[in-house]
């Protein structure tokens, strides 16, 4: 048989950045392909020529040993390919049959078959095992793992041949990991390719059948064996250079947790929450954090991790308790008077929640700082850009150049951005979510060098992130939470993964004191 799809010398060039570069892709029906590399490496712009979004500048793709032309992503869809993109392209105010359906609306005669394509919705739902999803529920009011469903569901209303997936873990706790994972299986038993792109290198082995690795461009590798390719030669190919894929110590060399039974750090804490919480997201909390240390949320999607660090930030308001830093009682659901009590937040949605993507890097490292740049009621420029550069050259930003996009910089490049304008305004108290999404393993290991150099400086960082290990490595200090609550805490040291995991899906008798 003949390849399901081949893409051979995929050429694409933008004005001054060759994005492909003489590009092969073979991809057989039924079988999961990861493409994996760093950001920059090329890969969205090849799904993007893939779903017909791009034109090549050269090569050749063929469908089944036809030479095709996908001029646009209508004619690619036609042949049964399906992107799912992970900037999700749902529109909020509209209903998930809407959604589902956009394009292709269930009709005839000109009308819309309203109650037939609510019955082919909830039976795709149904499919990908979340029939708890309304079909009439506004998109905008779902969980960003509800949204990435109703993606997948869009791209099984058609007669699809293979999907595209690009990081489509990254917002699904582990259960709903395991879910996607069936559903993945499901179709390629169907015969249906996938194209799974992923930053998790774990999920390779799992998923995976072979893997193709692009790095500047071209192809470093194509068609390796998943499941016993090892990691360190894939992180060696995608980056150009053996990175050991560990967390940082701290300078004396001993390892970032505190050992066990040694007393807690005799600093003041500079951020206390008392009795803080909010109805139907999280019980009263009481938390202490100290100048230097590092705690870790561990929990699934929708047990309060999130929620706790915005009402923190002052983003939600508290329905009870207070917070408190340096002793001083923050404005209840202020955010101004978190930031000048020197609180900030890197969230989990940087794209949509913290950045200017238009903007440069120096007004987006400045726009929290502007009032210092301000000269009788005028911008000092000058001044304004000097002290971004010289922010974003501590935290060795790549490139170096302040005047920059700050939209065409990397995932892990774009969260250096948002560190350094709260580094900027001297921010002791740091609110990490998921800071490492959507970010590639080279950028991974920079990430985490940087906030441990920044809690050995006296930041204290509050980490939330639905990856356990990346917690249990980074934290010294772990809060394990299910439902809303705080079911135990421990030094990181004292845990391990399948511990968590026990303890946020089934919960525990050991209640942790904060």
């Amino acid at each position: 048989m003949a390849p399901l799809l081949t893409m051979t010398g995929i050429t694409k060039t933008f004005p001054g950045v060759r994005a492909l570069d003489g590009v092969d892709l073979e991809v057989e029906p039924g079988e999961v392909h990861c493409l994996l590399g760093q950001n920059g490496a090329g890969k969205s712009t090849l799904i993007k020529v893939l779903a017909g979004a791009h034109q090549p500048d050269e090569g050749e793709i063929r469908w089944q040993g036809e030479t095709v032309r996908l001029a646009t992503p209508v004619s690619a869809m036609r042949l049964g390919i399906a992107t799912i993109y992970q900037e999700l392209d749902l529109v909020e105010h509209l209903s998930v049959t809407e959604n589902v359906f956009l394009g292709h609306e269930v009709a005839s005669r000109g009308f819309i078959r309203t109650r037939e394509a609510h019955a082919r919705t909830a039976e795709l739902l149904g499919r990908l095992g979340h029939p708890e999803i309304d079909s009439g529920t506004l998109v905008g009011a779902l969980s960003a793992a509800g949204q990435q469903i109703v993606s997948m569901a869009r791209a099984l209303s058609h007669d699809v041949r293979l999907i595209v997936m690009d990081e489509p873990s990254a917002a699904l706790d582990p259960d709903e990991v395991d879910n996607l994972f069936r559903i993945v299986a499901d179709l390629t038993a169907e015969g249906v390719a996938v194209v799974y792109i992923s930053h998790r290198l774990e999920e390779i082995r799992r998923i995976g059948d072979r893997v193709s690795v692009l790095k500047d461009g071209r192809v470093a590798a194509g068609g390796l064996p998943a499941r016993t390719t090892d990691t360190s030669e894939v992180v060696a190919l995608m980056t150009g250079r053996d990175i050991q894929y560990a967390f940082p110590e701290r300078p004396s060399g001993e390892p970032a947790a505190e050992p066990a039974g040694e007393p807690a750090p005799a600093k003041d804490p500079v951020l206390r929450t008392e009795g803080l919480s909010r109805e139907g997201e999280f019980a009263p909390l009481d938390l202490e954090l100290r100048p230097g240390e590092i705690v870790g949320l561990a929990g699934l999607v929708g047990s309060g991790r999130s929620e706790i660090l915005e009402t923190v930030y002052g983003a939600r308001r508290p329905t009870a308790g207070r917070v408190l830093v340096d002793g001083r009682p923050l404005r209840p659901g202020s955010v101004l008077s978190a930031v000048r009590a020197g609180v900030g937040l890197a969230p989990e949605e940087r794209k949509s929640q913290a950045l200017l993507m238009l903007e440069s890097v120096t007004r987006n490292v400045s726009v929290s700082s502007l009032p210092r740049f301000s000269r009788g009621g005028w911008l000092d420029r000058t001044a304004e850009r000097a002290a971004a550069r010289s922010g974003t050259r501590d935290l060795s930003l790549s490139p170096d150049d302040p005047d920059r996009p700050v939209r065409t910089l990397s995932g892990g490049n774009q969260q250096k951005v948002v560190l350094a304008r709260w580094l900027l305004r001297d921010c002791r108290v740091l609110l990490l979510d998921e800071p490492t999404r959507g970010v590639d393993v080279g950028a991974r290991s920079e990430l985490y060098a940087l906030i441990r150099r920044l809690a050995d400086e006296g930041v204290a960082v509050l980490l939330v992130s639905s990856e356990v290990p990346e917690v249990l490595g980074l934290a010294d200090r772990v809060l394990v939470l299910r439902e809303g609550r705080v079911v135990h805490t421990a030094p990181a040291r004292e845990l391990d993964e399948h511990r968590v995991l026990d303890l946020v899906m089934e919960g525990s008798d050991m209640e942790g004191t904060p």
